[in-house]
């Protein structure tokens, strides 16, 4: 993967995995930082550098560890090795966070989480299911630090309960010959393919994902599909069906079998049409006054009416489509 340049803070070459990573990005230049958070260069750029924003790579240690109660797919969410993506897509809720400084972070601490996600694990008096990926992307991240090369067989020998991890990357295969024990559950994130060229930029297009699922399927991995995020555009009905076929077409008869759904209809906000009007002026906006209402302070959602139409389509194409695959919510 190609950056431009590193900012880092100083602490992080201490640790292994900083240590690495000034290895073998050492030709870049390398701009000291005192803190990940706080890169006033950063937060003073126009919103149209977004995407430029991007091709940086920020390196430093989480201070923060503090676990989330969940009640969807896991436990807790978990604050992991990363937060923020090289990918830009358009509704990206991490920039409700971090604005337009949702580049990738890596934390090179990555010892000191395990250890405290372990111990967790093993002192809850119940089997948990922690979510790593909450802010990042840790298949994409993978590539970069081996993260999930670290993870997985440790929490597979060590630990109790399971991992999980959304991804809307492919590259899957050094994860393949894992010693994982099934105690980590994989969920891959589609949309059609047309939404993903226009509104997922510098994702894996949608058979490369589906073809992602088979192989962790293959390979002994609890599998998953988020159907993230639902967007009610002009045309969305045939999409999704055609999203469906898709799905029933090219996923193999191991991993239909075994197979759950997640639904989160989109949500967005006055930020990101601010900085995709200037950054991608050529794009989707995304907003639709006709179908969207207020959700707190800059957000928007779709009316109760018009998500209550989308589920009960939705519901009904997947079971004439793909039978009766569980469907965990939709929110």
């Amino acid at each position: 993967m190609k950056f431009d340049a590193v900012y880092y803070e100083p602490d992080s070459l201490n640790y292994p995995l900083g240590k690495q990573l000034k290895e073998n990005y050492g030709s870049l230049p390398w701009i000291a930082i005192e803190n990940h958070n706080a890169i006033q260069e950063m937060r003073e750029k126009p919103n149209a550098e977004f995407a430029r924003m991007k091709r940086n790579l920020i390196v430093g240690t989480r201070k923060t560890h503090k676990y989330t109660e969940n009640h969807k797919v896991s436990d807790y969410l978990v604050p992991y090795t990363s937060s923020g993506c090289t990918a830009m897509c358009l509704y990206c809720y991490l920039v409700c966070n971090y604005n337009k400084c949702a580049y990738l972070r890596l934390f090179v601490n990555r010892e000191q989480m395990l250890d405290r996600l372990i111990k967790r694990s093993k002192t809850a008096g119940r089997e948990l299911t922690f979510e790593i990926g909450s802010n990042s992307d840790l298949v994409l991240e993978n590539t970069i630090t081996e993260n999930l090369l670290y993870t997985i067989p440790r929490f597979a020998k060590e630990g109790s309960g399971r991992l999980t991890f959304p991804t809307k990357f492919h590259m899957v295969d050094s994860l393949l010959d894992l010693p994982h024990e099934g105690k980590v559950i994989f969920r891959m994130s589609v949309n059609p393919q047309p939404l993903i060229k226009r509104v997922e930029l510098g994702t894996s297009d949608l058979k490369q994902r589906i073809t992602a699922v088979n192989n962790m399927c293959q390979a002994g991995y609890p599998c998953g599909i988020l159907i993230a995020p639902v967007i009610l555009c002009e045309n969305w009905k045939e999409l999704y069906t055609e999203l469906f076929e898709e799905l029933k077409e090219g996923l193999t008869e191991k991993a239909r079998s075994q197979l759950f759904l997640e639904i989160i209809l989109m949500t967005y906000s006055y930020v990101h049409r601010a900085i995709n009007g200037e950054a991608f002026p050529g794009l989707p906006d995304l907003y639709d006054k006709e179908m969207m209402t207020g959700r707190g302070r800059g957000r928007y959602c779709y009316r109760i009416e018009e998500r209550d139409k989308a589920e009960s389509y939705l519901r009904t194409e997947i079971k004439r489509i793909l039978g009766d695959v569980p469907i965990l919510y939709i929110s």
